[in-house]
């Protein structure tokens, strides 16, 4: 089992300490589907699913992102990968940044494998393929990360009959796993409209907890929502009796319908980069996809929005409603 060291530079000029910027959402009108932002050296790094290639855009604030500099940093003509490029996310080990990502061969979704990229000291280095990690149907892989259990791949599977479940295994580096096993299926009812599905996780930490947040039920529904896995805090985290499911916990509201990806949430710390602390680290924030479809979508008529995560009184994240598109919001504190 490897450990990341810590990244003490990843919140270092940020901004000035000033007033909060503000911004409105969405930050991304099209293609904005499963988002995902890291924070280094003074930059907010935004990715999203585009489909045929992976983009990374940069910015000093939210607002910025929306016509930050952009560029794109893989595309690939491997027959087995080439394509329907999903979900990728930016994450840092021991002074390097890897992409982990989903792809297929453009043919059958049923090729689709998670794959990962090697990067350099900053986001906005070059990256060259690493690995692919599993041999059998996986999608929406991210890192969830223990000081005494140590790194695991978490992901979207079919494993033993099961439905689309969630899965998780040991991360021996960062281009390789270990067995994996089921670590939770859906079974509720908000998690089966139309097709019973678990995907998208995410990790979240927040005063000394550890919770998993996951999107339920068929993305092509205004049913897709977040689900919560929460770590009872001693127990091997990839036995399911060591999670306690809740949800759903974000729902389709003032006009923005199957809000999800895990929020594709960002959180502003350290090691951590669906969500994101606020530059001043008394914050943390989710960004996470919608559709204006009253349907519900499953396309690039998904639209990036970012709104700030508060917290109930037993210590568990309390996302709120999907915010109006348009409202004016008072950014991260020290932006």
């Amino acid at each position: 089992m490897f450990f990341a060291k810590p990244l003490l530079t990843i919140l270092t000029g940020l901004c000035a300490l000033a007033s909060c910027a503000t911004f409105t959402n969405p930050i991304r009108k099209t293609n904005g589907s499963d988002p995902h932002i890291a924070v280094s050296g003074g930059y907010y790094y935004l990715m999203t699913t585009t489909w045929t290639n992976l983009q990374i855009t940069r910015a000093k604030t939210v607002e910025g992102l929306k016509n930050g500099e952009t560029k794109t940093v893989w595309t690939d003509k491997t027959a087995s990968r080439c394509c329907d490029m999903w979900a990728p996310e930016l994450h840092y080990f021991d002074g390097a940044w890897y992409i982990y990502y989903t792809a297929g061969n453009g043919k059958d979704l049923g090729t689709q494998r998670p794959h990962v990229l090697k990067g350099g000291a900053t986001p906005w280095d070059s990256f060259s393929y690493l690995a692919t990690l599993t041999s059998t149907w996986a999608i929406d892989g991210s890192i969830l990360r223990f000081s005494s259990w140590g790194n695991y791949f978490v992901y979207s599977c079919f494993l033993n009959g099961s439905p689309q479940s969630l899965c998780i295994a040991p991360l021996t580096s960062p281009g390789k796993i270990g067995t994996p096993q089921l670590l939770s299926q859906p079974t509720l009812s908000w998690e089966r409209v139309n097709t019973p599905v678990m995907e998208g996780p995410a990790a979240l930490y927040h005063g000394g907890k550890t919770f998993l947040s996951y999107s339920a039920s068929y993305c092509w529904t205004a049913s897709y929502s977040l689900g919560l896995l929460t770590w009872n805090g001693s127990q091997d985290p990839m036995l399911e009796a060591s999670w306690k499911k809740s949800g759903p916990h974000f729902t389709s509201a003032n006009g923005n319908y199957g809000p999800g990806h895990n929020g594709r949430i960002v959180v502003l710390i350290p090691c951590n980069n669906r969500f994101f602390n606020s530059p001043d680290g008394s914050e943390i924030w989710n960004v996470y996809h919608a559709t204006a479809n009253s349907a519900g979508a499953c396309d690039g008529n998904r639209y990036t929005m970012v709104q700030k995560v508060d917290w109930n009184s037993d210590g568990s994240p309390n996302f709120g409603s999907p915010g109006k598109v348009g409202t004016a919001i008072t950014g991260p504190k020290g932006e």
